[in-house]
């Protein structure tokens, strides 16, 4: 028969694998008897795990919820995961990094020296992009209020902050707006918290950055999902930051000829199209959310370059031509 401390590692790792155990199934696969199982349930409640015992013609147990974390257990593989995901825990945006480096130390110090060492040797580094101001983070709380609104399907009331003016700081920023809205989706993008909702009083899809947004108590009646357009979350977001009405394409499509490899183009073209048209030139396809957006991106590639079409991004190509020039000769800036 096993030690106590044995077994009741091994009654705890089956308690978290599936919801309920029949007793007598429980005594089966620990090889012992169903009174030994009781045993080690109560000594498990003493440790705080808060093991229910539950009805029924076998009768048996199941892990519950309690008022407090108790010690948990963890596989190989999901303890690594844990180990990783704690180390990119400064890209969330919720604040949360300090909490994170403390519980990977607390896991780190837990783990067996097979563990340690592969997480030691999976280093992560989270670089973020450079900012002229700090990036404003999403506080937990307020994601907690937004995925309670999401999963309960309640109408939720908040106050939005408007954008942040450029420039310095100052005391004259507007005042938050009240918003009533139907919370779909709880979102990230580029290392941001969003809601994407339907407002109720503009009756139509809006995506609010949970960074701005202080959730009003208590929150509204129920109510039944709308159909997302496109019926799918991430194309939803997707088409909207490329600034379309809907989970489409971008907005402004043109097709190019540039002479660079392929491969030299589609390492940095992104969701382009790239064609092969010779070992040193390339038909490409891309899209931007204006055209002066899509003719700078393209001229980013620095190589010559022969417009297919449309009008509309040969016509970006010459405005930005004339706006370069100008920036060249160094003329300032008529008011």
């Amino acid at each position: 028969m096993q030690k106590t401390s044995v077994r009741l590692l091994s009654l705890l790792s089956l308690l978290q694998a599936r919801r309920d155990w029949p007793g007598a199934l429980l005594a089966e696969r620990l090889d012992v008897s169903p009174r030994t199982v009781r045993r080690d349930v109560d000594r498990l409640r003493e440790l705080g795990y808060p093991v229910v015992a539950t009805k029924g013609p076998d009768g048996g147990y199941r892990l519950d919820a309690g008022t407090e974390l108790p010690p948990l257990l963890f596989d190989d593989e999901q303890a690594v995961a844990l180990a990783v995901a704690l180390q990119t825990a400064t890209t969330t945006g919720v604040g949360i990094e300090e909490a994170a480096a403390r519980a990977l130390i607390t896991v780190r110090q837990v783990m067996p020296a097979r563990l340690r060492r592969r997480i030691d040797t999976l280093r992560v580094t989270a670089v973020e992009r450079p900012a002229t101001r700090p990036e404003p983070q999403a506080d937990s709380s307020v994601l907690v209020a937004l995925g309670a609104a999401v999963h309960a399907r309640e109408v939720l009331r908040f106050d939005y902050a408007p954008a942040p003016p450029p420039g310095p700081a100052d005391d004259d920023r507007a005042e938050p707006l009240p918003r009533r809205v139907q919370p779909h989706h709880l979102v990230t993008w580029g290392g941001r918290w969003y809601l994407v909702a339907w407002d109720l009083d503009r009756e139509d899809w809006r995506i609010f950055r949970a960074d701005r947004i202080t959730p009003r108590i208590p929150t509204g009646p129920r109510f039944t999902p709308r159909e997302l357009p496109g019926g799918e979350v991430a194309a939803f977001v997707t088409g909207r930051f490329r600034g379309s009405d809907g989970p489409g394409d971008w907005p402004c499509r043109g097709e190019v000829i540039i002479d660079l490899p392929a491969g030299t183009v589609s390492r940095h073209a992104h969701d382009a199209v790239v064609e092969e048209l010779g070992p040193d030139r390339c038909r490409v396809v891309i899209g931007s959310w204006s055209w002066p957006a899509l003719a700078a991106t393209i001229g980013r590639f620095d190589a010559d370059i022969e417009v297919v079409g449309p009008a509309g991004l040969k016509e970006a190509f010459a405005h930005l031509a004339h706006r370069f020039a100008h920036a060249a000769a160094g003329a300032p800036i008529a008011p």
